[in-house]
């Protein structure tokens, strides 16, 4: 007599798992797409400035420029200064126009220790409204 093996019966079925995973899939899709048409998009009212009540009043005044010519000069209008001059004038000029600014304009074959010296007097004098003029 011949018995039947009993692996061949004893097998489990194999469930397909891709047509389920589609039926999901299309399921999620749906809900996804219904949700979002029926949740109502709603805009918070802000009032936006407008650029013409930013706009500054106030016009920046004329920032008074020192020059250095090659020889290590200081002039201020074309006219050469000593430091106290120039200490005097940049004084005078800071009283007149407290938002005014202080530009150094040095000739580019000039030593930079001499540029940096006359930036340290130009500081002591004028504080943090000092620049210097590069191109």
């Amino acid at each position: 007599m011949k018995f039947k093996s009993q692996k061949q019966g004893s097998q489990m079925p194999e469930v397909n798992l891709v047509p389920m995973m589609d039926v999901i899939m299309v399921i999620l899709t749906f809900f996804i797409i219904v949700s979002m048409t029926l949740t109502n998009f709603q805009a918070v009212e802000v009032p936006l400035p407008s650029t013409d009540k930013g706009v500054s009043q106030d016009k920046p005044s004329e920032p008074m420029i020192i020059g250095m010519n090659r020889q290590g000069q200081v002039l201020l209008n074309n006219q050469v200064l000593g430091e106290t001059q120039l200490a005097q004038q940049i004084v005078s000029y800071l009283e007149k126009n407290p938002k005014g600014t202080v530009v150094l304009k040095a000739d580019k074959g000039l030593q930079y220790e001499k540029v940096v010296q006359v930036l340290g007097t130009l500081r002591d004098v004028g504080g943090d409204r000092v620049s210097l003029a590069i191109e």
